[in-house]
């Protein structure tokens, strides 16, 4: 089975990811009913939970028996090679002559028999075995996160993620590994702005109803937090003509707050007219990634790439970064990770323009779903980069006008407000379409993504939570405002 994330279904192997799911369920966790699960979810979200739990240890143990049965036939299956000839003995030596021998040629056979002898023991020596290679940090990690999502224990995090999952209207046939792997790392990514954010919250709501104090300290919470003045003076102004309206306890208002945040996040994404971005079939697709130095721009890169692959694309990367020292082996790297070929043009000084110019036919003679372009990182007040990056473009949309172009800026979480900056600057210059915000496990600064949204009105496409391969997925509001205030 193929998970893809473009379009959140699981699709079988060698069919289109845009045909409608069929997954395949064990005999176990066919006995769950749609309507069974229904009733659980409304009744007792645990118990739904532990049905998605059995279903999803059955699907593993049904590949897992899949897997293991050409095993037992290829072993049961007799041997029918010939048996080896036995080995023919060697002539017997000559009889040995009945005159007595001299001393010359009594010390000459006894020469020979010690030299018969060694040769014997030197046959008989077995092949020394192969020594295993030396598993490097690289290696290792490679290995690790080429790996898929296993299946862990029914604890604290499935639940979460599972109800998650479920407050979005899934069925407990519905449910993937993939996506319970994926909620649980971006709950984990989001932990030190949770911690700082929503601790303070418990704090200020206590367990007494709203007061216009109350609100207060709230919003100097979503400042610290970087959500922006912007996003901020919208949700306080929301929270407040409702504390006007009627009496608000804490879990009202954390259930308001949640809905304010949501709709923060989905508004520059509705008027985009994507809900998710996705590449389409049957037409090349371009995403350019941008930003300035040290976001993470060519990782993005890798890890889109990945996910691209595991999704049922194809793909192909264009090494366009030609200023960075060793940016072109960096992406190399990340492209063997998931198999993907690189176009690059290895001199000094290459023009990068000319490196999209040979990626864009190389697309179409491959006839790639993705082409990936990497850029090299600038500051937006640098008008001559700017300018380079308007030159690619350019070159794009001549060489392709029937390509779909995604300009997707890459933000670092913890530049907090310097990020937004950035945002409105490339927005400008580049055209952009959408944004990608990495490094939210590092940093207590994952309000950045409201100010994102609010005030630079691009639609946020991706979040990285992590540093893994599998640590970047499209982008949930739903999912991140609970990952955000989880536990509440």
């Amino acid at each position: 089975m193929v998970y893809d994330w473009f379009n959140r279904s699981s699709v079988p192997n060698g069919e289109d990811a845009t045909s409608p799911p069929t997954p395949e369920v064990g005999e176990a966790a066919a006995e769950a009913t749609d309507q069974t699960a229904s009733e659980a979810t409304e009744e007792d979200p645990l118990e739904w939970a532990r049905q998605a739990y059995a279903r999803l240890k059955a699907q593993k143990a049904q590949a897992q028996a899949a897997q293991d049965t050409p095993k037992q036939e290829r072993a049961a299956e007799p041997d029918s090679s010939p048996d080896p000839d036995p080995p023919v003995a060697p002539p017997s030596p000559p009889p040995a002559p009945s005159a007595p021998l001299s001393l010359l040629e009594q010390a000459a056979a006894q020469r020979q028999e010690r030299l018969q002898d060694l040769e014997s023991r030197a046959s008989r020596v077995e092949e020394p075995a192969p020594v295993p290679p030396v598993r490097t940090a690289q290696t290792s990690e490679t290995v690790q996160d080429s790996q898929e999502p296993q299946l862990g224990d029914f604890d604290d995090t499935f639940t979460w993620s599972a109800e998650v999952l479920a407050a979005q209207g899934r069925q407990v046939d519905q449910v993937s590994l993939e996506e319970i792997d994926w909620l649980g790392r971006l709950r984990r990514g989001l932990e030190k702005t949770r911690q700082g954010f929503v601790t303070s919250l418990l704090e200020t709501l206590g367990d007494d109803p709203l007061t216009p104090e109350v609100v207060d300290d709230l919003e100097a919470l979503l400042l610290r937090a970087d959500a922006g003045v912007q996003a901020t003076d919208q949700v306080m102004e929301a929270l407040r003509r409702r504390l006007n309206e009627e009496v608000v306890d804490p879990g009202e208002g954390i259930r308001f707050l949640k809905e304010q945040l949501r709709g923060l996040l989905e508004q520059p994404i509705q008027a985009s007219g994507v809900e998710l971005l996705a590449p389409e079939r049957g037409r090349l697709n371009i995403w350019l990634m941008v930003g300035v130095n040290g976001v993470g721009k060519t990782t993005t890169l890798g890890k889109l790439a990945n996910l691209a692959v595991r999704s049922g694309y194809s793909a192909l990367v264009a090494a366009a970064d030609t200023f960075r020292a060793a940016a072109v082996q960096q992406v190399a790297v990340w492209a063997e990770r998931s198999d993907v070929p690189v176009i690059s043009n290895p001199s000094a000084n290459a023009d990068p323009a000319a490196v999209v110019f040979d990626a864009i036919g190389a697309a179409r003679s491959k006839g790639v779903d993705l082409l990936l372009v990497d850029t090299a990182g600038r500051l937006q007040t640098k008008h001559n980069l700017m300018e380079e990056l308007q030159k690619i473009r350019r070159i794009v949309d001549r060489l392709a006008p029937e390509a779909r172009v995604e300009s997707l800026l890459v933000l670092d979480a913890s530049q907090g407000q310097n990020g937004l900056k950035q945002a409105m600057a490339f927005a400008k210059a580049a055209d952009l379409t959408g944004v990608v915000i990495t490094k939210l496990d590092g940093t207590a600064r994952g309000g950045v993504a409201l100010a994102v949204a609010s005030e630079a009105g691009l639609p946020i496409r991706f979040i990285g939570a992590g540093e893994g391969i599998r640590d970047l997925r499209p982008f949930n509001s739903f999912e991140f405002v609970e990952a955000l205030l989880a536990g509440r």
